[in-house]
């Protein structure tokens, strides 16, 4: 076959423009996917967070948190430690493979943890302060002389500083940093090992406040100074324990108790995957939103936190509610819905504007066949200009005819250029039979 033959020469014309295609289109897709793999990876199935002390403030809420994500097929793993500071050292560094952590108000703040964002205050709580013995006390200088049990976790200072305003000193203070927290604190008093111990901000349904609630033997300081205690240290607020509340039958308490508390937060490390965030938010949303014995119902969690910066993922959630994706989707189909969503984004933005030039770039690959022919033709007409043989004619003749049937073949019979090139073949066509019959005659 000729290599000028009309319909090889539109074979490889047409094969060459489908490879061209092809390859255009799987490199937008490589471009594409790399992009979305980039900015929207898809999210862990695993979550690592620090509860404190085993046994201690977070441990009952952060089994709450385990039950509710696992509906989600997310696993929450849990990382006890020892000492209270720990758990703020965990989420601080990047290696421990710790994402979140419960934090009591003035245990840290941005400025020392510039990595962590918080999703919101979950709650208000009391320091819960129960002791022994028949005498009534209602003010913290009673304390003095008495042997008092700290297990104040990350606000241990706090408690020195208070008590250090009542006039009692450190020296009197059996403090624990053992493993154990709220636990070991009720046990000590409950076996007279202390006679008083302060708690921190613990949620009223931990286990171990609850049995020293409904212990007859142990009493729940009533803190008459609460109300001037909240002027003095702000970021205190003044609850009651309402009587009765804890068991209407039993009628405890029997009184109402006042009590000084601060709210407490979860916060995370900036990098966690925001699909997360916005998991954990709605997590932390059916925990906390309800009402209850110190809060009102939609109180927390709460966007206001005076330390951290509060998660855009979280502030929105909570602002307005879930997404349409998180509305109709189960947590693992989001980020490939994202995703599908960003690749027909893609193609539409691709494919708009194709349809839009597709005319134009068909009209320019026939113009540049038309010159492609033109050019071929022009190689014929300057050869006619030198001494040929007629066999050299009779080729240039099939050429010619070539040209011709290619030109038939194009679609843009109206163009000028078409039909210039049509009358050029003819005036070509019939010098090259002159010159062949002036040759055979």
């Amino acid at each position: 076959m000729s290599p000028y033959d009309p319909a090889n020469f539109m074979n490889v014309w047409t094969t060459k423009v489908a490879f061209q295609v092809l390859a255009a289109a799987l490199c937008v897709v490589a471009i594409v996917w790399v992009a979305l793999w980039y900015f929207i990876p898809a999210p862990p199935s695993t979550l690592t967070i620090a509860a404190g002390i085993k046994g201690g403030a977070f441990e009952h809420i952060a089994n709450r948190y385990r039950e509710k994500l696992a509906s989600h097929h997310v696993t929450l793993n849990l990382r006890f430690v020892d000492y209270p500071r720990e758990y703020v050292e965990l989420v601080n560094d990047p290696k421990s493979g710790v994402s979140g952590s419960f934090v009591f108000a003035g245990q840290t703040n941005s400025a020392e943890s510039p990595d962590l964002v918080s999703l919101g205050r979950i709650n208000a709580a009391p320091f819960w302060i129960f002791y022994r013995g028949t005498e009534a006390l209602d003010r913290l200088t009673q304390l003095k002389g008495k042997r008092v049990y700290v297990t104040a976790g990350g606000v241990g200072d706090f408690v020195d500083r208070l008590l250090a305003l009542h006039g009692i000193s450190t020296d009197s203070i059996v403090r624990s940093n053992v493993v154990g927290g709220a636990s070991a604190a009720a046990k000590a008093l409950l076996d007279g090992d202390v006679d008083v111990t302060i708690l921190p901000p613990i949620d009223l349904y931990a286990p171990a406040i609850q049995s020293l609630l409904r212990d007859p033997g142990v009493r729940l300081m009533n803190v008459a100074q609460a109300e001037a205690l909240t002027r003095l240290f702000p970021f205190l607020h003044h609850l009651v324990l309402p009587q009765g509340v804890i068991d209407l039958e039993k009628n405890i308490p029997a009184a109402d108790v006042n009590l000084i508390g601060s709210s407490n937060a979860f916060v995370v490390r900036k990098d966690l995957h925001p699909e997360l965030i916005y998991l954990l938010a709605q997590v932390l949303k059916e925990e906390h939103s309800g009402a209850g014995i110190f809060q009102r119902a939609g109180e927390f969690p709460s966007i206001n936190d005076p330390e951290f910066p509060v998660a855009d993922e979280a502030a929105d959630y909570y602002r307005n509610g879930p997404s349409l994706l998180q509305r109709y989707l189960p947590f693992w189909m989001i980020s490939p819905a994202k995703r599908v969503a960003a690749i027909l984004v893609a193609t539409v933005a691709i494919v708009v504007p194709l349809f839009t030039y597709a005319p134009k770039l068909h009209q320019w690959l026939l113009h540049g066949q038309l010159n492609n022919l033109y050019r071929r033709l022009r190689s014929i007409e300057a050869k006619l200009r030198t001494e040929l043989t007629a066999s050299q004619i009779e080729a240039l003749q099939i050429d010619l005819e070539n040209i011709n049937r290619a030109a038939g073949m194009l679609p843009m019979r109206r163009s000028e250029t078409f039909f210039d090139l049509i009358i050029h073949i003819r005036l070509t066509r019939t010098e090259l039979a002159s010159r062949l019959a002036a040759l055979r005659g």
